[in-house]
């Protein structure tokens, strides 16, 4: 163990896990939200996440060619905006899809929770093998020269063609925080505010709290359960593209098989602040964003992922409903 680094280096690592633990948080919020509704778990979240990593690395292709550049983030700011509609198109399309092929039939023919998880996971694995097909998909269709941008070595890490050189920009201890950290900090906190206030605030918001809290009562008071969970996936989605954005920003590259550890993580975030509790996936994944970065600087990288699922078994020990255990059902209007 070596605490000299960790005490050197304490605002950097600090800062930089809150930007990832925001990137948790956006992904937390779509498993939070759908078992907030169903009591359920959608694993094949992650692959929703990873989808939208593709979108924005092929709208960079599309705009700019493959030809590698680096850039300040304030010159690529119009294409990241692209490429952020892009990916919460994307992801939401792909959570939609979800809803309708993978739970929708097994909840009308009342399926035991079970079955339906057993389905999430098959549906994960399916997005993913899809994504690791697309070269020979393409080829099916005679495509695959047309888009050996996009399709060429599906199995290997896709990376972006831009790299973002991050702009220093004040010191906070000894780190100079960038232009990249405060954009992906920034941008997460007001979704997830934005997020917050919808579900609190408006109409559809108390539709998704009143089916959340009883189904049947809701139902006899007119709340269509079918359009609350599909507008359910769809946020999750949403969120989840927006995620994806921000991890191109600061990671780069993707793969097919992205999103499983990470989904893992966000799922880990979003039990840790309380699953089905909007603020406790943001304050889970804050919190193991900067405490994944200690333990990495402590115990070394390797044992990144162990010193984020103790913490997880300790809080539960301590607190088992999470950090912040109110259900979505029970969130003040």
């Amino acid at each position: 163990m070596d605490f000299s680094f960790l005490f050197q280096n304490f605002a950097q690592l600090t800062i930089t896990g809150l930007t990832l633990g925001a990137v948790y948080a956006l992904v937390a919020l779509g498993y939070t939200m759908v078992y907030g509704v169903l009591q359920l778990i959608n694993f094949a979240h992650s692959e929703v996440f990873m989808y939208g990593t593709f979108a924005v690395a092929w709208v960079v292709v599309f705009f700019h060619g493959t030809s590698s550049a680096t850039q300040s983030l304030g010159s690529t700011l119009g294409l990241m905006g692209i490429a952020l509609v892009a990916a919460m198109i994307t992801s939401a399309l792909v959570a939609l899809l979800l809803e309708r092929v993978a739970y929708r039939p097994l909840i009308k023919r009342g399926a035991p929770k079970l079955i339906i998880l057993i389905a999430a996971i098959g549906a994960s694995f399916s997005l993913a093998e899809i994504m690791g097909l697309r070269d020979k998909i393409a080829g099916w269709f005679g495509l695959d020269d047309k888009l050996s941008d996009y399709v060429a070595q599906a199995r290997n890490v896709y990376s972006s063609p831009v790299t973002i050189d991050p702009r220093g920009l004040f010191n906070i201890g000894g780190y100079r925080v960038t232009d990249v950290d405060l954009l992906i900090l920034g941008s997460a906190l007001v979704m997830m505010f934005a997020l917050d206030q919808f579900v609190r605030r408006t109409r559809l918001g108390r539709g998704i709290r009143a089916v959340a809290q009883d189904p049947e009562s809701a139902a006899l008071m007119g709340v269509n359960s079918t359009r609350v969970i599909q507008l359910t996936f769809l946020l999750g989605g949403i969120m989840a593209g927006a995620a994806a954005t921000l991890y191109m920003i600061r990671i780069g590259s993707t793969r097919q098989n992205a999103g499983f550890i990470f989904g893992v993580k966000a799922f880990t975030a979003a039990v840790m602040g309380g699953i089905g509790n909007l603020r406790g996936a943001l304050l889970g994944g804050l919190v193991l964003g900067v405490v994944e970065n200690w333990g990495s600087a402590v115990f070394g990288t390797e044992w990144k992922d162990v010193v984020a699922f103790v913490l997880l078994v300790l809080i539960l020990l301590v607190r088992p409903q999470g950090l912040l255990g109110e259900a979505l059902g029970k969130a003040r209007a």
